[in-house]
């Protein structure tokens, strides 16, 4: 799995936030957390340094000791969850087996990091390559779409798979299911955390993927 989340902001946890100025109030983690929070809410280009600031609780000059500037907080934090997605593919049940098998495993994991994570899978899927960092981001959301088309193509040509959908498009129209994901889901309002719900939205994910909603019997 992807690297632990970074704990909250504390602003976010209705604690005071650090003293401006304090270098050491904020590691590179704890300011990814609030600057993914702040882009998502307002958008990467409506966002500054000053609200960036603002939101931390700490100074500019404080941030730019972390990190060079803005674009570099968007590489480091869509970094972070593409870095989590193409783990999976490393994982030893994508890279043996079956195909198909392969395949609902990649599937079912990337569900998984994408409600552990879902801040910055969020950042990563609004990126729209204005930027060199999301073009870099883009680029590499299109590597990985591309390995699990392969995938897709593989299991069909097994016979695992029905062979009549093109596995190009298969595979946008699984990406299109678990992406939206972000959409809708919102853990903070479920009674438990979001942990039992994220569990039962994973195993509808993988359900609806492999074996639809027409009965058998």
């Amino acid at each position: 799995m992807v690297a632990n989340t970074p704990p909250p902001a504390a602003r976010t946890r209705g604690a005071e936030p650090p003293a401006a100025g304090r270098r050491d109030s904020y590691t590179v983690e704890s300011l990814l957390a609030v600057t993914v929070e702040v882009f998502n809410a307002r958008g990467y280009d409506g966002t500054s340094m000053e609200d960036l600031s603002r939101a931390a609780g700490i100074s500019k000059s404080s941030i730019y000791h972390h990190v060079r500037g803005k674009e570099e907080l968007l590489r480091l934090a869509v970094g972070r969850a593409l870095d989590g997605l193409f783990a999976i593919l490393d994982e030893p049940r994508a890279v043996e087996g079956r195909p198909v098998e392969r395949l609902e495993h990649v599937v079912r994991r990337t569900a998984e990091v994408l409600l552990a994570e879902l801040p910055y899978v969020t950042l990563l899927l609004r990126v729209r390559g204005n930027t060199a960092a999301e073009q870099w981001a883009l680029g590499r959301r299109r590597d990985f779409d591309h390995r699990v088309a392969e995938l897709v193509r593989a299991a069909a040509a097994d016979g695992d798979l029905r062979g009549d959908v093109e596995p190009r498009l298969a595979t946008r129209l699984l990406f299109g299911m678990i992406n939206s994901i972000v959409e809708w889901y919102h853990p903070d309002a479920e009674a438990d955390g979001g942990t039992e719900a994220a569990e039962r939205i994973v195993e509808a994910v993988v359900r609806l993927a492999f074996g639809g909603l027409r009965r058998t019997s």
